[in-house]
């Protein structure tokens, strides 16, 4: 079974980053002695463009991988992890080429990984352990993971809180629109009655009006009739 794309691709920046380490301790040997170091300065410019590089295109992936759930939350946790430690390399290796921090005389495994030494006697051989922040000063590397593990832990319920006030807005909006979608059926419904009722008054407007047109020609028919009897009895009665 051919291993992970992310992996293979950490262990490779791993590797850059030693051979970063390697040359930075062969550029400082160089000065010491007299050498020309520029060939290899140059060398040393791109292969730190290219760590940088290589380390942002880990953090894209590991964040793909994560949003897409193609990986567990524990190995999305164990593997920001250590992009923080590459990035943490990179950030002391680019400080030690510029000269802000001074290589000591050690192997060039200790560049790397701290030495063999406790945490103690590694703190002082160690170029990764220089100019750290207060909040790290005394820890190894396994008590520093674990800071960033609960610090991710306290964002993780933070955002886990604030997926909560989304969904609690998102039902209430939903409430909300259910609520508008009932009142416009009963506007409709009302609207239909009021228009079933207009109807209605016309209609029975019409036949009142044709009720009094009718009314009225009945009268008139009974004073013509009237009339007619009138004049028959006048024209029949003897003077």
């Amino acid at each position: 079974m051919s291993q992970d794309p992310w992996l293979q691709n950490y262990d490779a920046t791993c590797r850059l980053a030693q051979e970063i380490a390697e040359n930075i301790h062969e550029r400082n040997r160089q000065q010491r002695t007299g050498g020309n170091p520029a060939k290899i300065n140059m060398t040393l410019r791109a292969s730190q463009q290219k760590l940088k590089q290589n380390i942002g295109q880990l953090k894209e992936s590991l964040l793909r991988a994560s949003s897409s759930r193609r990986i567990m939350q524990s190995e999305a946790d164990r593997r920001q992890n250590l992009i923080d430690d590459l990035f943490t390399r990179e950030k002391q290796l680019n400080a030690t080429f510029k000269g802000d921090v001074t290589e000591p005389e050690t192997s060039r495994s200790t560049l790397m990984a701290g030495g063999g030494g406790g945490h103690g006697g590694a703190a002082a051989a160690n170029p990764w352990l220089i100019n750290e922040s207060e909040e790290t000063v005394g820890l190894g590397f396994g008590e520093i993971k674990q800071q960033q593990q609960r610090i991710i832990e306290a964002q993780d319920e933070g955002l886990d809180a604030l997926a909560a006030v989304i969904s609690r807005q998102k039902q209430m909006g939903q409430n909300i629109g259910n609520e508008l979608d009932e009142q416009n059926e009963i506007i409709d419904d009302l609207t239909h009655l009021v228009d079933k009722t207009d109807n209605r008054i016309h209609n029975e407007t019409r036949r009142v009006k044709l009720v009094e047109t009718k009314s009225a020609s009945c009268g008139m028919l009974v004073v013509i009739v009237l009339l007619l009897i009138a004049i028959v009895v006048i024209g029949v009665w003897p003077m």
